[in-house]
């Protein structure tokens, strides 16, 4: 917007420009340094490692952060020596532009990113007000402390001050007094010449709980069953110094709203109940019991007590990746009520642990990017409000901060989070200066938003990365802490911020598609994850039908497919690939459980007999609705009466159908038998057996009923003639030797199922089975 760097300002008062004077002739060598580096005329010592990058100044702390009047402020750190020989006659001293206060946001930024020391970007030092230090030598380092009262820094306007802490001294490759090394930071004046005038900037603060998955797919169970963990990383962050114990603990007393994804909670409070954790690789069939049940117990306690009293957003259950549904899902059939349904259980699972009343009226995209698919998903999954970033909205020539609250069309708003605010602490702020200086910038930042226009009203919301480290969640923490005590800004919900009446000026288009960063589009769930869960319900819905406890499979299923389609899996897209299959091989193990045992070949050796088959039943409950059928693969030779027979089996057990058949002709007939579900949906894979034939002609049975005749007739002869001789109390001629034996054929009726039985060992029937005859 061509902003300058910084407002003129008032002139230096008198006493400055006096001291100042002074001080010229002293440091005559130094401006000229000065002078040429900025006109790009600098010696040859100015290369990286001499001229004013010498040394590394870091600014590691500054306290007060917002001083008041009468106060000093402290700046401490450490210098590094990153020249070729000794620092000597060094002190660090304390820097201000004579322009004054900074006038726009982006020269914060401006300042940040200069390096190497300009005097007429970084004016004179303070007079008087220096910390000497030791000799440094090539490659040591040393610490500092350095005071100055705030009635030295001439702090004329309340505003947004640079200063730019300096090592000057001198080297052997020159002699001569200047500047070694210089880091530059930011102090928010308020004092007291603030007009009554003059509004607060009402900033919401948005607090984000959220995690990767960690319930294996097939792990996630009914209460009857532990559940079984990927991993036992979980009970890490939950416990002393972990993340999810940091976020907690951090924000228990600051006045933020609660973002949190339901799932983390469902997930915590499985812990408390007991678990269990796979074996290496893992391996379902080892686990060993969870270690987190204490620490997740002490945690979700706390949770509710800091929750009290503050706003809690609850995304869908599983915290789901609106913008790759909205890009790569919208048109797969049924992808869109997987966003309805994790916000109805977002909502009920987060009321059910916390009670009272949350919000799930509110879509996340990622880092608040938003075109006119993602407004559209978010609204069907039923969003009213979405947080966006005001880099998603350019504001054209508007030369302040307007409200979050953008009106976008369909009743919809779009919350606009201020993205300088919100990407403060995404760095890794690996070291002390690194927090140090993002939340002095952080607080100059408010402090600017509050001066741009003072007498308008402003309602900012502050959006941050959604799992922030333990560095970035300590800084986030101390950075809402200190400005929510400086009194140009007031902390208030996200629904406050969201109420607040629209700023008539500010962009309300939403972008256009082109407009979506590639960087993060890239990073988006594919089109075959939202395919490959559209055909898994598919099969889930064949399935279920059968089942008499429907909920024990659909409900982890559905949080299975929930947990797939999270935000977390962007950047680990072999992981999100296999978890999905996982749900796909877990469901197929499931619909494997109820089968036939396979059969051998069977002999049927007359007209007619019954072939009975077996289905068994693996899982844990019973199943219904189910149709065992029987088919002859030459109807005309073998005849299957009452081939379709309905079965029902209890969990764990089998049965078995009987069906009658009748044979016309000898020879090999393949039979075929398959389960269907009652609306005639294949079931399972079909079984095939072959049934050998052996057809017994009238003549053969003719010529074994005049023999067994005849074996009749003798044996009443014999009878007759031992009566007659009275032979019969010998104890030799009582029987007559023809055993009642089982004749074989079974009195059951075709279709009569046997008794059920328990799991069995022997599912294959054995080599030669015999029909029933």
């Amino acid at each position: 917007m061509g902003e300058a760097a910084q407002s003129p300002g008032k002139p230096p008062s008198p006493a400055r420009r006096r001291a100042a004077r002074a001080v010229a002739l002293v440091t005559g060598a130094t401006l000229l340094t000065g002078l040429l580096q900025a006109t790009g005329a600098a010696p040859s010592h100015a290369a990286a490692g001499s001229g004013s990058r010498t040394a590394t100044v870091s600014v590691n702390s500054l306290t007060p952060r917002v001083p008041v009047k009468g106060q000093s402020i402290t700046i401490s750190g450490q210098l590094e020596n990153d020249g070729k020989s000794a620092i000597t006659d060094a002190h660090v001293g304390l820097r201000m532009p004579w322009g004054g206060a900074l006038s726009t946001r982006s020269s914060i930024k401006g300042a940040t990113s200069r390096t190497g020391y300009s005097n007429a970007d970084d004016g004179d030092e303070i007079p008087d007000h220096i910390s000497k230090v030791a000799d440094i030598p090539a490659g040591g380092h040393l610490s500092y402390s350095l005071t100055v009262p705030v009635s030295a820094l001439d702090l004329s306007d309340a505003g947004v001050y640079q200063l730019g802490v300096t090592l000057d001294g001198q080297t052997k490759s020159d002699p001569s007094p200047h500047v070694l090394g210089i880091k530059r930071t930011f102090l928010p004046w308020y004092g007291d010449e603030v007009t009554s005038t003059t509004k607060q900037t009402r900033i919401s603060y948005l607090w984000p709980l959220t995690d990767v998955s960690h319930i294996a797919p097939r792990g996630d169970t009914d209460s009857q069953v532990s559940p079984i963990f990927m991993d036992d990383q979980l009970a890490t962050e939950l416990g002393p110094g972990g993340r999810l114990r940091q976020m907690v603990d951090l924000a228990r007393n600051l006045p933020v709203t609660w973002v949190i994804d339901p799932d983390l909670l469902a997930t915590v409070e499985f812990m408390t109940k007991g678990y269990r954790v796979a074996g290496p690789g893992g391996d379902l069939a080892k686990t060993t019991p969870g270690t987190g049940d204490t620490v997740a117990k002490q945690w979700l306690n706390d949770l509710r007590t800091a929750v009290a009293g503050e706003q809690v957003i609850a995304l869908p259950f599983g915290d789901t990746d609106i913008a790759s549904l909205a890009h790569h899902g919208r048109n797969v059939p049924g992808a869109l009520t997987h966003l309805k349904t994790g916000t109805a259980l977002g909502l009920t699972t987060t009321q059910t642990i916390f009670g009272g009343t949350q919000t799930a009226d509110v879509a996340w995209p990622v880092d608040g990017a938003i075109d006119p698919s993602i407004v559209s998903v978010a609204r069907a999954g039923g969003a009213k409000r979405i947080i966006a970033r005001s880099d998603t909205f350019s504001e054209g020539d508007l030369s302040y901060t307007p409200n979050a609250a953008r009106p976008i069309g369909g009743g919809t708003t779009a919350v606009v989070a201020d993205a300088t605010l919100s990407t403060a602490f995404t760095g890794t702020l690996g070291n002390q200066q690194q927090t140090n200086l993002a939340v002095q910038s952080f607080i100059a930042q408010t402090l600017m938003i509050t001066m741009e226009a003072p007498e308008k009203q402003r309602n900012v919301v502050v959006a941050p990365q959604r799992m922030p480290t333990v560095a970035q969640a300590q800084a986030m923490a101390e950075a809402i802490h200190d400005t929510t005590t400086a009194p140009w800004v007031s902390p208030v919900s996200f629904d406050d911020a969201a109420k607040a009446h629209p700023d008539t000026r500010a962009n309300t288009k939403v972008p256009s598609s082109k407009a979506y960063p590639s960087s993060l589009r890239k990073r988006e769930l594919p089109t075959g994850a939202f395919k490959q869960i559209q055909q898994t319900q598919l099969h889930l819905n064949d399935f279920v039908v059968i089942l008499t406890q429907q909920n024990r499979v659909t409900v982890p299923f559905r949080n299975a497919v929930l947990r797939s389609l999270s935000t977390s899996w962007r950047g680990d897209p072999a992981g999100e690939e296999a978890y999905q299959k996982a749900i796909g091989l877990y469901l197929t193990d499931l619909i494997g459980a109820v089968h036939i045992i396979p059969k051998t070949a069977l002999t049927l050796s007359g007209r007619s007999g019954t072939i009975p088959v077996t289905v068994k039943n693996e899982l844990g409950q019973p199943v219904k609705g189910l149709v065992l059928r029987l088919k002859s693969g030459a109807n005309i030779r073998l005849e299957i009466k009452e081939s379709d027979q309905p079965i029902t089996i209890e969990g764990g057990h089998t049965r078995t159908l009987k069906f009658q058949t009748t044979a016309s002709a000898n020879g090999t007939v393949q039979v075929i038998a398959q389960l269907y579900t009652e609306n005639k949906g294949l079931y399972g894979t079909a079984q095939p057996f072959d049934v050998h034939i052996n057809k017994v002609t009238d003549l053969v049975m003719l010529i074994i009923g005049a023999g067994l005749l005849l074996l009749v007739l003798a044996g009443v002869r014999i009878y007759r003639q031992r009566k007659r001789r009275g032979d019969g109390g010998d104890g030799e001629d009582g029987d007559d030797g023809d055993d009642d034996e089982a004749d074989g054929t079974d009195s059951g009726q075709p279709g009569d199922p046997a008794a059920d039985t328990g799991q069995e060992s022997q599912e294959q029937s054995p080599t030669g089975e015999k029909v029933d005859g």
